[in-house]
């Protein structure tokens, strides 16, 4: 289940969407702003910042629990994942904790303190109930190295089967926004993903 970044379903995750099916990961992609803006794929026009400011958490995990019950009706897949990007990574994070089917979370560059008036992944991560992958720039000017830390620690401390990397150059959004400068640190997250999802959802289909 892939939970876009701030433009919500902008093409690049329908795109993605079909690049996980390609490599055997039925996939679904949900927009974040149909309650504000009406239905629609979201291109470059779409002026998603008052949306955005608009968000309510337990909205977002209820259309996240919508879309898995969707995936699983429409594909069979017995276990449902999160793989989520900037906004998304913040709320695949938050399913972690929130949501009890989920299986595995992928958060990349995830905001990892709170928003939108709720805890954030580090201060619920002693609640997140399944496998996390985190995925960071290390020159992310939204995310800094002592929260990534913090977050890794607070996993470790309560038990939470996870991973942590770091992109050493590498800025908020590479993977979603600028691939063709960052090939190579996108490559190893691609590859790092279907490693992550082959060992906790494998089995899936």
């Amino acid at each position: 289940m892939i939970l876009p970044d701030v433009r919500g379903l902008y093409p690049f995750y329908c795109v993605l969407a079909e690049r996980f099916a390609q490599a055997g990961y039925p996939a679904i992609a949900f927009d974040y702003f149909g309650r504000t803006a009406g239905l629609g794929p979201r291109g470059e026009e779409f002026e998603y910042a008052p949306h955005v400011q608009e968000l309510q958490v337990r909205t977002v995990q209820a259309d996240a629990t919508a879309a898995a019950q969707a995936l699983r009706e429409r594909t069979g897949v017995r276990t449902v994942a999160t793989v989520g990007f900037c906004l998304g990574g913040f709320h695949s994070f938050t399913a972690a904790a929130v949501l009890p089917d989920l299986s595995a979370a992928v958060g990349a560059y995830g905001i990892l303190g709170s928003r939108f008036g709720d805890p954030g992944p580090i201060a619920r991560a002693a609640e997140m109930r399944c496998p996390v992958l985190g995925l960071f720039g290390g020159v992310d000017q939204a995310i800094s190295p002592s929260d990534v830390e913090h977050f890794d620690a607070r996993l470790t401390e309560a038990g939470i089967d996870h991973e942590i990397h770091i992109y050493a150059g590498t800025p908020h959004s590479f993977f979603d926004r600028r691939f063709d400068q960052h090939a190579e640190a996108c490559a190893d997250a691609w590859r790092r993903m279907l490693a992550f999802l082959g060992r906790h959802i494998g089995d899936s289909a």
